[in-house]
């Protein structure tokens, strides 16, 4: 009786109640049979369909038909990943109604963030209360203990372990490795190497990844097209070199070198795999020639010429070798808008130069100039101008300092100035108590040597229209009197122009300029003067003054002309802009021509007009300005000035 007792004590009443909390049970068809361990069954990851196994309940009762629901949520193999990153990946909660469709979809989002292996368990258990304790028993990828990287030259293995560095010491994840891997691609994409890619990804039984990057390296540099230019004209300007590895921004450079000698129409690049050469890759330039060779004959307006008539002659590939020669011829009607110190004078201008872009084969460049001008002086009051002369300007860019570039300018001229009015001058000396025997010193002009370097720096994002970026210069001359050494003196000036984008197409520009005399004592002819065009704009010309030396600033707003912009055939009136402005200015030490008509030195102004940048020219500006401080005789209803390139 004793055995029989305690067979049935500890023995058959356990099964009986074990089985009638069996656990429920789910499994997938495709991966390994379920395998059993006391209690529990294994839930195979959630690809397939689950079979689900009711417990077997003793009677019905209305406690029964309640539906059951998520009391406890108890997450176990985890030894990296937390419980809180899986119970959110799960968006299953206590309290939740119990289902196994539910369950299904938790495992499927629980395997979907890539941190664990197929072997994962889901098991539910009614508790007491006729709810669902639920068991996650899940197995963690293998940790990856570092990252090997192969193939990468032009990108330093430090850039790209930082952004494989999160991923260390953490299971293996094939959505966040992908993940990795594209950003390592859009790392290179980002320096210009868009044909870097990963190619190979692999790991070892000791937890390292090894990565293999292949970088695209040139196999050729082709160019068609070119009938008239030569060969060695277009290579010249070219860069990108077989062996090395494909940069955008670098074959982009190439095309805008290419473009900018004037000789193409069109320039674009092609790029094309080597089917038999593994990471190799052909690059084609084609090329568009133009008619380099122009006769021009035209007419405009400009503040210092006046309405002007123009002819000329340009070859911008001369011989198919890249060079330029230029000759043009002008005739003007003199100083617009000018107040009585200047005579009513016609302007005369004629110029031959010849441009070498590549030094006997170096890249440093050459301008040769010969000029001659006859004009009404707008810097001598009532005198007669003319200048004759020649320079060679050489200039060279910086590679190993981007942006940066300097040129070194060796000129000779002549300044030749004569009376143009002896009687109104000789009044307005004696009606300021100056001897007239100053008057000798105001038209003294001479033979000068110049020695000028300088200095460029350029950021920005286009020369044409620009809106971000700065360009600055600096520049010293060293003017030798060959006629009269006394007459020598160094000046220095400089500027630096910021732009600042405003919504889509809109900038802010702001200005500040100076100069002075270093040494020497400069002729007036020579000195800095303010009022009209490249100045402070709403005064006449030279209206406030001439010195030896000048600051100066303004701020201007350039935005689409009204509704220009949106006329979309017409891609030229993007051009077209609208500009309000305020500039200020001051000079020092004043010459006589400011005591004799009561210059004042300084000025304040703003207005309004329109810039119409055009290539190779630089932008033409009519601009109206209302003087703000000393308006005076001669400025009380402000100014339009016309302009043709900028100062910068």
């Amino acid at each position: 009786m004793n055995f029989i007792y305690r067979f049935i004590k500890y023995y058959l009443v356990p099964t009986v109640l074990l089985l009638n909390i069996a656990p429920q049970v789910f499994a997938v068809e495709e991966f390994m049979p379920p395998v059993y361990s006391e209690e529990e069954q294994i839930s195979e990851p959630p690809a397939m369909d689950f079979e689900q196994t009711k417990p077997k309940q003793k009677a019905k009762s209305k406690k029964s038909d309640k539906k059951q629901t998520i009391s406890e949520i108890k997450i176990e193999g985890n030894q990296i990943i937390r419980n809180t990153e899986i119970l959110n990946a799960m968006r299953m909660q206590v309290g939740d109604v119990y289902s196994p469709e539910a369950i299904k979809k938790a495992l499927t989002e629980i395997y979907d963030t890539g941190w664990f292996t197929e072997k994962m368990r889901a098991v539910p258990v009614t508790d007491k209360n006729n709810n669902i304790v639920l068991k996650i028993y899940l197995e963690e990828n293998r940790p990856i203990t570092e990252f090997t990287i192969t193939g990468n030259t032009v990108v330093s293995a430090g850039e790209i372990a930082e952004i494989l560095a999160p991923l260390e010491n953490q299971p293996q994840n094939i959505t966040t490795l992908n993940e990795a891997v594209e950003k390592t691609e859009q790392l290179y994409s980002s320096k210009g190497y868009i044909l870097a890619r990963v190619t190979d990804v692999k790991d070892d039984p000791d937890g390292c990844v090894n990565l293999t990057i292949s970088e695209g390296v040139i196999n050729s540099v082709k160019f068609e097209g070119n009938t008239k230019t030569k060969d060695y004209v277009v290579n010249r300007n070219i860069l990108s070199a077989p062996g090395t590895v494909y940069n955008e921004n670098t074959i982009r450079e190439d095309l805008i070198r290419l473009y900018g000698t004037q000789a193409f129409k069109d320039v674009n690049r092609t790029i094309e795999k080597c089917d038999d050469k593994g990471d190799l890759y052909d690059v084609t330039i084609d090329l568009e020639e133009q008619r380099t060779a122009t006769v021009s004959v035209g007419a405009g307006i400009d503040t210092a010429t006046g309405f002007f008539g123009q002819a000329g002659f340009v070859e911008n590939n001369f011989l198919g070798k890249g060079q330029r020669i230029s000759l043009n011829f002008l005739a003007g009607t003199g100083v617009l808008m000018s107040d009585d110190s200047t005579l009513n004078r016609a302007n005369l201008q004629a110029d031959i130069s010849f441009f070498e872009p590549r030094f006997r084969g170096t890249d440093v460049s050459m301008l040769y100039k010969a000029y001659w001008q006859d004009f009404a002086s707008y810097q001598i009051p009532l005198a007669m101008e003319r200048r004759f002369g020649a320079e060679v300007v050489a200039s060279k860019e910086f590679r190993r300092f981007k942006n940066l570039s300097g040129s070194f300018k060796v000129g000779v001229e002549n300044i030749h100035l004569k009376e143009g009015n002896s009687l109104q001058i000789a009044n307005l000396y004696k009606a300021h108590n100056i001897p007239i025997s100053e008057r000798s010193k105001q038209l003294k002009g001479g033979t000068f040597l110049a020695l000028a370097p300088s200095l460029v720096y350029d950021t920005r994002d286009r020369a044409i229209n620009p809106r971000d970026g700065l360009i600055a210069n600096i520049k010293f001359t060293e003017n030798i009197g060959i006629t009269d050494l006394n007459s020598s003196h160094g000046i220095l000036t400089g500027g630096i122009k910021k732009y600042f984008p405003v919504m889509t197409k809109s900038a802010i520009s702001i200005t500040a300029r100076g100069g002075g005399t270093i040494h020497g004592n400069i002729p007036e002819v020579m000195a800095f003067r303010l009022g009209g065009p490249y100045s402070v704009r709403g005064y006449r010309m030279s209206a406030i003054g001439t010195g030896n030396a000048f600051v100066m600033g303004s701020v201007e707003l350039t935005t689409p002309f009204f509704f220009l912009d949106r006329i979309q055939k017409l891609k030229f009136l993007d051009n077209v802009k609208f500009e309000m402005f305020a500039d200020a200015g001051k000079l020092f030490n004043p010459t006589v021509t400011d005591k004799i008509y009561n210059r004042p030195g300084y000025g304040i102004s703003a207005g309004a007009g329109i810039k119409i940048y055009v290539p190779g020219v630089g932008p033409l500006s009519i601009d109206y300005g209302y003087p703000l401080t000393n308006v005076g005789r001669g400025n009380s209803k402000g100014a339009i000035t016309f302009g043709i390139g900028d100062y910068f």
